[in-house]
């Protein structure tokens, strides 16, 4: 599939962690564009289950277990970067992307979403790509998986294998 030419796209989360269906909506954002940003957003006063560095790593195992990533990852169409705080407008204004990707697991994550994407548009013209997510993961948050995960449950599948490692390694 053709991408729109030169585009970049920013692709914004917590990723704490990151999740399967965080990479599938990586993976199928790159059909819309030649160079995708996972910005991994946070507030720096806040600490999370994982550092940012930490999750970033993450990102980047979880797009190298995808096939549909790895080589992009490799070939500098998928880039991982640290957001920490501020307007994700300016930050998609400083380093040129024309949208935002948002993937939708539900008419929730829709409803939550919209007006974010009509005042983006409103401060700076910035649009917002909303992707239907794949309904395998609509069930799936990094906050249900980390209490799932910490009570023992078993989310083999729903994260990366990096993700899973780590969040034994935390359980101990």
């Amino acid at each position: 599939m053709a991408t729109i030419g030169g585009m970049k796209i920013v692709c914004p989360g917590s990723y704490d962690p990151v999740t399967s269906g965080h990479i599938d909506v990586f993976a199928r954002g790159l059909r819309f564009a030649d160079q995708l940003v996972a910005a991994v957003v946070h507030n720096p006063n806040k600490t999370g289950t994982f550092p940012v560095d930490r999750r970033v790593e993450l990102i980047r195992a979880g797009l190298q277990e995808d096939p549909r990533t790895a080589g992009a990852l490799e070939e500098g169409r998928i880039i991982i970067d640290d957001v920490a705080g501020g307007l994700l407008v300016d930050y998609c204004t400083r380093i040129g992307a024309a949208a935002v990707l948002k993937g939708l697991r539900s008419s929730t994550d829709f409803a939550y979403e919209l007006p974010m994407a009509h005042m983006n548009r409103h401060l700076t013209e910035l649009e917002t790509i909303f992707i239907a997510g794949d309904p395998r993961f609509e069930h799936v948050s990094s906050s249900l998986i980390r209490e799932v995960h910490s009570l023992g449950g078993d989310v083999e599948g729903l994260v990366p294998t990096a993700v899973l490692e780590a969040l034994d390694a935390r359980r101990g």
